[in-house]
C-alpha cells in the first residue's frame, strides 16, 4: 500500500499529518510526502510552528498511478495554498479519475472543492466549510468519519483532530480494500 500525502510547503496541521502517516506505516504501507515544492515542509500546531518534514516528491514528479490512495491533511493555510496550485489540484482530481480512494480531514476538502470532485458526494469537514461543500454541490454531514461510495472512488472524510483515531482506522481499512 503506497499512499501519497499531499501538502503545501507550510501550514499543515502536524497531528493531521503524523497520525495518518503512522497509521499507514502500522498497516505495513509506505507513505510518501508530496508537495508543491521540494525541500522540507513546515507543520503547525494550530497557529504555532511545529516540526518540519522532508518532501519525497514534488507534485510535478508524482504520478497518480504510483499510489494506492491519497491523504489530504488539514490546517487552514495548507489546503488554501494547495487549491491555488493547478498541479496540486490536478493531482488530487487524478485519484478520482482513476477510481482510487482519497481521505481528507478538517479543512482539506477545500482542495477537493477546487478539484470539482465533491458534486453529488456526501462528506464532512471542519464546520466552517459546510457552505463551501454545499455550494460545490456536495452534501455536508456532521459526523466523526464519513465514507462516501457514491462516486468513482471511495471518499473518506473527518472533521477535526479529535476524529483522528476513527479517521485513521477507517481510511486504512478502505485503502487496503
Amino acid at each position: 500500500m503506497q499512499v501519497a500525502f499531499l501538502v503545501a510547503p507550510e501550514g499543515i496541521e502536524q497531528v493531521e499529518l503524523t497520525e495518518p502517516w503512522q497509521a499507514v506505516i502500522d498497516a505495513g504501507g509506505t507513505p510518501k510526502l508530496v508537495s508543491t515544492e521540494s525541500g522540507r515542509v513546515q507543520a503547525f500546531n494550530h497557529l504555532d510552528k511545529a516540526d518540519t518534514f522532508p518532501v519525497d516528491q514534488t507534485v510535478d514528479q508524482a504520478q497518480v498511478g504510483d499510489f494506492d490512495g491519497l491523504v489530504l491533511p488539514g490546517g487552514v493555510a495548507n489546503p488554501d495554498a494547495l487549491r491555488m496550485n493547478e498541479k496540486a489540484v490536478a493531482f488530487t482530481r487524478g485519484f478520482f479519475d482513476a477510481g482510487k480512494p482519497v481521505a481528507a480531514i478538517c479543512h482539506a476538502p477545500w482542495t477537493l472543492i477546487e478539484a470539482d470532485v465533491v458534486r453529488d458526494r456526501t462528506l464532512t469537514s471542519w464546520p466552517s466549510l459546510r457552505t463551501d461543500v454545499e455550494n460545490a454541490g456536495g452534501t455536508w454531514v456532521d459526523e466523526q468519519v464519513k465514507v462516501c461510495t457514491g462516486g468513482p472512488n471511495k471518499l473518506i472524510t473527518s472533521r477535526k483532530p479529535d476524529d483522528l483515531k476513527a479517521f485513521c482506522e477507517t481510511f486504512v481499512a478502505e485503502f487496503k480494500g
